[in-house]
C-alpha cells in the first residue's frame, strides 16, 4: 500500500488541509535557502496541530549533529530526512543524537546514483531528480536497479502520480510538495486528488 508525504508544510491553513485529508507523512523544511523554510519553533507549534497519526519528517541538509537534534526535539519530530551530502558515517552518528527513524536523500540522474541507494545505511532512501525543487520528474526506468522500500519524489502532481503508482519497482511513498500548490500555498483540491488518487489505486490493486 503506497504511502503519501506531503512536504514543504508552512501555514496553519496548511495544517487544517493535512488533518483532514491525513496523508502518512508532513515534511517540514529546515533547509534556510528553501522558500519552505520554517523556524523549529514554528514547526513545533505547527506540529502540536497536527492530527495523531499523521508522522512529522524534518528535511535537513548539511546541518550539524547537535543542531539536527535540538530541532527533533523542538519540533517533536518523527523522522528526520538528510538532503545535503550526508555520508554513512553522518547517519552512523546522528544515530547516537536521537532517537527516530533517518531518511537519505538522493538525486538520480544515473545508474550508480541508484546504486549508491540501494546500500544506505539510513533507515529509508527518497529518489529524487538531479535538480531537487525544479518541479520536474527524472529518468525513472533508472529505478529497476534500486531492491529496497524507497520514496519517489521529484515533480509528483495530481497528473503524473497513477504514472508514478504503476512503476516496477512500486514505490513505498509518493512525496509530493510545490506540485500541490497555488499561490505558493498547499491547495485543497490538488492535496485531495492527490491522496485520494493513492487511496484509491490501493484499493483497486491495480499494477
Amino acid at each position: 500500500m503506497v504511502k503519501v508525504k506531503i512536504c514543504g508544510i508552512c501555514h496553519e491553513a496548511e495544517i487544517g488541509i493535512m488533518n483532514e485529508l491525513v496523508p502518512d507523512y508532513v515534511g517540514f523544511v529546515f533547509v534556510k535557502k528553501s522558500r519552505h523554510f520554517i523556524a523549529p519553533e514554528h514547526a513545533g507549534y505547527l506540529r502540536s496541530k497536527l492530527r495523531d497519526g499523521i508522522k512529522s519528517v524534518g528535511v535537513f541538509a548539511n546541518e550539524s549533529l547537535k543542531s539536527v537534534a535540538l530541532c527533533v526535539e523542538t519540533a517533536g519530530l518523527n523522522m528526520v530526512q538528510l538532503h545535503g551530502d550526508e555520508t554513512g558515517e553522518y547517519v552512523a552518528a546522528l544515530r547516537e543524537y536521537i532517537r527516530c527513524p533517518i531518511m537519505k536523500v538522493y538525486k538520480i540522474s544515473k545508474p550508480i546514483d541508484a546504486e549508491k541507494a540501494m546500500y544506505s545505511t539510513a533507515d529509508y532512501v527518497m529518489l529524487d531528480g538531479g535538480n531537487s525543487g525544479d518541479g520536474k520528474t527524472f529518468d525513472w526506468s533508472l529505478l529497476g536497479r534500486v531492491r529496497r522500500k524507497f520514496f519517489l519524489s521529484g515533480g509528483l502532481n495530481p497528473e503524473n502520480m497513477q504514472k508514478a503508482l504503476e512503476l516496477e519497482p512500486q514505490p513505498y511513498a509518493l512525496n509530493a510538495s510545490s506540485g500541490l500548490e497555488a499561490n505558493r500555498m498547499k491547495d485543497f483540491r490538488k492535496v485531495m486528488k492527490f491522496i485520494l488518487g493513492v487511496k484509491s489505486f490501493k484499493k483497486s490493486g491495480v499494477r
